[in-house]
């Protein structure tokens, strides 16, 4: 079967991105179900869980669309010059989309209701700075490490997250989609759908803070997604 260079890309963040929510609410759920009440053991799974499928994710289908699975990460490439508004405008809706779906995947296997709205409270000072720190990190780190070593990007971007969720008070959200899917899953790795706003705003405050800082260090880059 024949398929567009753009279908396909735009195939693989959705299906990047669903694949990553999948593997953050699926081993969220996983590990509090088996650490019995051990939030430091729940947490330690999700993190190592997630870090492996980034590797995976990045690593296959990063050839194809650039592996974001992140509109924050998608808008950085656009305001630099690397990508079209246009491929941003169908990249974001399909990131978000496929969000939803892996989150939905998700409850579904683990036998729970498909529609859910999350209760889990993240509304703190705390948890804002976290997030504009956590979005400027993963970004020093992808286009660090385009200029660097665009070969080790799935391992910096795995092993980045891996420990950001144990040195962020957020526990690294760092991405819209993710934001906006974790809220429609009312389990360990849910976020209250009220507080999504603001995080996202912090996100976007991470994005603007690391264009300016890569600009001052990295002021001859021009890599392409």
């Amino acid at each position: 079967m024949n398929i567009s260079t753009g279908s396909q890309k735009l195939l693989a963040e959705g299906l990047g991105t669903a694949l990553l929510l999948i593997g953050v609410v699926g081993s969220g759920i996983m590990g509090e179900t088996l650490a019995g009440g051990n939030t430091a053991i729940a947490l330690l799974a999700n993190a190592i869980a997630t870090g492996a499928m980034l590797y995976v994710i990045i690593t296959v289908l990063g050839p194809i669309s650039g592996a974001h699975f992140n509109p924050v990460v998608t808008l950085a490439f656009v305001i630099r010059g690397d990508l079209t508004v246009g491929d941003a405008a169908r990249y974001i809706p399909v990131q978000i989309i496929g969000g939803i779906f892996g989150v939905w995947a998700t409850h579904m296997m683990f036998d729970l209701s498909l529609l859910q709205s999350a209760t889990t409270a993240r509304a703190s000072l705390g948890l804002y700075v976290s997030e504009i720190i956590a979005t400027f990190g993963l970004l020093f780190v992808i286009f660090g490490g385009l200029r660097s070593k665009p070969d080790a990007i799935p391992s910096l971007v795995a092993l980045y997250i891996t420990g950001a969720y144990w040195f962020t008070s957020s526990t690294s959200f760092a991405n819209p989609a993710v934001t906006i899917a974790r809220s429609l899953s009312d389990t360990f790795a849910g976020i209250y759908p009220a507080h999504v706003p603001l995080f996202i705003l912090m996100q976007l405050v991470g994005l603007g803070i690391a264009l300016l800082v890569l600009k001052i260090l990295l002021p001859e880059q021009h890599d392409r997604p």
